[in-house]
């Protein structure tokens, strides 16, 4: 069913203005708008004659999303060694799995220290997957 009326807030994000800019133009008259209670209703019509055209409905938002960020420090690990656990990461993570996007991965090697510090973005079961491997490569 096609909605009739906005509320300010809504019209704010149709328009890509602040809600304040919107409540001015009401105030001011360039918007028509009812005043219901302590809140405003635009209807459809007088939108749309104020932006020259058609109101699109936004586009429904997906689910909420997490990010995460990890910081891994793997200690006795030569140059030889980094670059392998290196490879087989960076793979693993750009490989996304099930729709999923790709896990980013930084890795860098202290030569003197003999340790690999590894830095990873992305969703949270793709970290949580690529920690996990972590885990049985720093057990091996």
């Amino acid at each position: 069913m096609e909605q009739r009326y906005y509320s300010v807030d809504q019209v704010a994000e149709l328009l890509g203005l602040h809600v304040k800019t919107v409540r001015g133009y009401i105030r001011d008259g360039r918007l028509a708008a009812t005043r219901i209670g302590k809140q405003y209703r635009i209807r459809r019509e007088d939108l749309e004659a104020f932006g020259g055209g058609p109101v699109e409905a936004p586009e429904p938002q997906g689910p909420a999303s997490a990010e995460v960020s990890a910081v891994v420090r793997l200690e006795g690990v030569d140059r030889d060694r980094a670059d392998r656990v290196t490879t087989l990461l960076t793979a693993a993570a750009a490989t996304p799995g099930q729709g999923r996007p790709p896990v980013h991965v930084q890795a860098v090697h202290d030569p003197g220290a003999r340790s690999l510090r590894l830095v990873i973005l992305g969703d949270a079961a793709g970290t949580a997957a690529l920690l996990d491997l972590v885990d049985r490569v720093a057990q091996n």
